[in-house]
């Protein structure tokens, strides 16, 4: 599914125009990066929670060369679907 898959749903959902669904769209994703930024827990109930991962610097290894390289630490944004979601992912959803 692609971002204008999910505007016309929302479009069509809440009975709006296109435009409105697009900017709802835009602001949850832009409100989800700004909580990631400051290091923030993003938690949508039924849905799932968005978290910031930190990784550890490492050594790693080139697989073209298989020189060793330094890796740096850095942030990942993490995603941990909620219980409905993992429920209805395996089929076992009771709606």
């Amino acid at each position: 599914m692609k971002s204008t898959d999910l505007i016309d749903r929302i479009a069509e959902a809440t009975g709006g125009t296109k435009a409105d669904a697009k900017t709802a769209l835009e602001t949850v994703t832009a409100s989800i990066i700004q909580a990631a930024e400051a290091g923030d827990e993003v938690s949508l109930p039924g849905f799932g929670k968005f978290t910031v991962r930190h990784t550890a610097a490492r050594t790693g290894r080139n697989p073209a060369t298989g020189a060793e390289m330094q890796i740096p630490a850095s942030r990942k944004l993490a995603f941990a679907p909620a219980k409905a979601v993992k429920d209805a992912l395996a089929g076992t959803d009771k709606k």
